[in-house]
């Protein structure tokens, strides 16, 4: 069983939250991710690092240019998460210098990493992960740096047809039994996937050497969609995130379930299921797993508009349930 989860974009707010949960002294964000620590269990578990992560003294930033601290990789790392993709518009806010402090303070407390590199040979080694004993392949691109030109081509990947299948297939040939391609894409706030991520996820899909995959940046919920017998999630939406102004859809967000099973062509996807969260505003600012606590009209709106959206291009009738709590 595979789990993947939205955007971790950490504004402001979301740091005060977290010296508020960690007593004023420390920064403590596993109370902000606690609520949906039982829709992550399973085999391998997926995140997204929106934002680049600073040294432990700050200071930190949000919008446009964010950094936060790096005890949000130990909060992912507890409530679950086994390997996040760093392949963001945001790698670049801070500079080459923010890429090693990510990567550091994910490597201090275990949690994997792909899409931005410390060195060129961190960038040409496939990141393959253990689920269960099947050994899974992880790629993370993105669209592009919010106009910041990349310094070394290798420093993080950028999305490219091309490149995305190569990789793939350097990841088959170290022996990844699964790859699955994390991709920032779409356009922001709109539910809709473009004509670009259909197209391209066709392309993609129609390669053996993919898989899965999980789209994240627009900040809202796509679609998901079956195509060729191979699953797109085209938006998870935020897992967590305080806009300054929220829209009630930037707090909506899924987290996607896949469970795999081996049969005479390989692996392939054979149950599909989305778990809504919503980001409630507090205080104190909570994930929550909207199968997991009582309903409410907020909660239910949530819910019900979500529901709408991943079954819009028709995965409901291509396999895709509500998980159960």
């Amino acid at each position: 069983m595979l789990t993947a989860g939205g955007d971790v974009l950490i504004h402001p707010a979301l740091t005060d939250q977290a010296v508020a949960d960690g007593g004023g002294s420390a920064r403590d964000f596993l109370p902000l991710f606690e609520g949906v620590r039982e829709a992550l269990k399973g085999d391998l578990s997926l995140c997204h690092l929106e934002v680049p992560l600073g040294p432990k003294q700050g200071p930190f930033f949000g919008y446009p240019a964010f950094l936060a601290p790096p005890e949000v990789a130990k909060g992912l790392v507890d409530v679950g998460y086994d390997s996040c993709s760093t392949a963001s518009n945001h790698t670049l806010d801070r500079g080459v210098s923010a890429i090693g402090t990510t990567l550091d303070a994910m490597d201090a407390v275990g949690l994997k990493h792909t899409g931005s590199f410390r060195t060129p040979e961190e960038a040409a080694t496939p990141l393959i992960l253990d689920a269960g004993g099947v050994k899974v392949a992880q790629l993370s691109f993105t669209y592009g740096f919010n106009g910041i030109p990349l310094p070394q081509p290798w420093r993080a990947n950028q999305l490219n047809a091309d490149k995305v299948l190569a990789d793939a297939r350097k990841a088959r040939e170290a022996g990844a039994e699964v790859v699955v391609l994390s991709v920032q894409w779409g356009n922001e706030y709109q539910h809709e996937a473009t004509a670009e991520q259909k197209a391209l996820a066709r392309r993609l899909l129609a390669d053996p050497a993919l898989d899965l995959i999980i789209g994240t940046h627009v900040h809202v919920v796509q679609p998901f969609e079956k195509i060729g017998g191979k699953w797109v999630a085209y938006g998870l939406g935020n897992e967590v995130a305080r806009h300054a102004e929220p829209r009630g859809v930037t707090e909506e967000g899924v987290i996607a379930r896949f469970r795999f099973e081996q049969g005479s062509g390989g692996w392939s996807v054979v149950e599909a299921s989305y778990t809504p969260t919503l980001v409630e505003l507090g205080p104190p600012i909570r994930l929550v797993d909207l199968t997991r606590v009582p309903a409410s009209a907020r909660r239910t709106e949530a819910v019900n508009r979500t529901e709408r959206i991943v079954f819009s291009m028709g995965a409901n009738g291509q396999g895709l349930a509500r998980a159960k709590p």
